[in-house]
């Protein structure tokens, strides 16, 4: 049942895994928006049309803070509704979430957790996100796969996929990494660490990605350096995810990327998810539509993707509060003339076809080579 996928494509046309063996090649400035004007009518034809598209198309949300909100909580129940977070079930399914991506993201600053202490902070991470699912197993249910996603959708669950994580977490070990995999880990992101800083990726890096490739673990490139984007471009031979970035040229933040990285990713078939943040997107619903528009003409339609970057901590769109709000931004690209295939692909169809390509390349990846052995001191000195 998991590959008889009910997508808009079929799954060898959303996939493309045919393409997938060759290489994949200060603070925000605020910018004035036009006046604002609500987009929320529920007499209107295209928020109908939205919740329509939606109910077939579900969305793929790219990027949740919820496991780290819920630790500061003594209590929650995300069944029957939790008003001290931007989540929960019903919630979730209002706005016609089908997937969403769980950040295990650990504190920044000077103490934040390096070496061991970061390896067991993101365990201890892993095991309050596994123990938050098990305990609302009527609403949500995890998931590694494109078929465990669309399996979870079929049975009227919100599937939960647990990452990105810091590469911090590594620990500068390729064993913790097959590891953390292992234990349901599927997104890492490549940036804090000695291998993967503002010069780039070293060898060991490079190393990282390739088994990173292997195992079937999604490269995230948010907040990283060009040099390391363009580098994990040249080496992965899976797509990469941006879980969190916008177009530079509309909103001057360092995760945005520059017209030319845009352009550079949809070359490499990566995964662009446009975050839902006043800060990042701008202070409404259309600003979050501009930023679509030009990673779409940009990167492609295939490769653009949504990131509710709910429970961080960031401020929101107007009428983009929380995760039931999803419908509003659908309307919205409806009304500019996105034909209902490009919104199918947004939501989630492109999220699929990430699933797949990292799925691919890993078991042809495992056909070549054994797990590596190599350490940080063997390949950096």
């Amino acid at each position: 049942m998991a590959d008889l996928q009910d997508d808009l494509y079929p799954a060898g046309e959303v996939g493309r895994v045919d393409e997938l063996t060759e290489p994949y090649p200060a603070e925000a400035v605020v910018v004035p928006s036009e006046p604002y004007q609500p987009v929320s009518d529920p007499d209107d034809a295209p928020l109908t049309r939205a919740r329509a598209v939606l109910a077939a198309h579900p969305v793929a949300d790219g990027y949740s803070g919820l496991p780290s909100a819920l630790r500061r909580l003594p209590y929650y129940d995300l069944d029957l509704g939790e008003s001290a977070v931007d989540t929960d079930v019903p919630r979730l399914r209002e706005g016609q979430v089908g997937a969403v991506f769980w950040s295990l993201h650990l504190p920044e600053g000077p103490g934040a957790p390096r070496g061991d202490d970061a390896v067991t902070a993101t365990l201890d991470q892993l095991d309050l996100a596994k123990g938050v699912v098990a305990a609302h197993a009527d609403g949500l249910r995890p998931a590694r796969t494109a078929g465990q996603v669309t399996d979870a959708r079929n049975c009227g669950r919100v599937a939960v996929l647990f990452g990105p994580a810091p590469a911090a977490a590594l620990g500068d070990s390729l064993g913790v990494l097959r590891s953390l995999h292992t234990l349901g880990l599927r997104v890492l992101t490549l940036t804090g660490t000695s291998w993967a800083s503002a010069a780039g990726l070293t060898r060991f890096g490079e190393e990282v990605v390739r088994e990173m490739n292997r195992v079937g673990m999604i490269a995230d490139l948010s907040y990283a350096s060009s040099e390391t984007v363009r580098r994990v471009l040249t080496v992965s031979k899976a797509p990469v995810l941006f879980s969190r970035s916008a177009a530079r040229t509309l909103r001057p933040h360092p995760a945005n990327l520059t017209d030319d990285l845009l352009a550079a990713v949809g070359e490499a078939r990566g995964l662009v998810a446009v975050p839902l943040t006043a800060e990042q997107t701008g202070p409404t619903v259309r600003d979050v539509a501009d930023h679509l528009d030009h990673v779409r003409s940009l990167a492609g339609p295939e490769c653009v993707g949504l990131s509710g970057t709910y429970d961080t901590g960031s401020a929101h769109p107007q009428e983009l509060n929380d995760t039931s709000c999803y419908p509003r931004l659908i309307a919205e690209l409806l009304r500019r003339g996105w034909e209902e295939s490009e919104v199918a692909l947004l939501t989630w169809g492109n999220v699929q076809r990430l699933l797949r390509g990292a799925d691919f390349t890993a078991r042809a990846a495992q056909q070549r080579r054994p797990p590596s052995t190599a350490t940080i001191t063997d390949l950096d000195g």
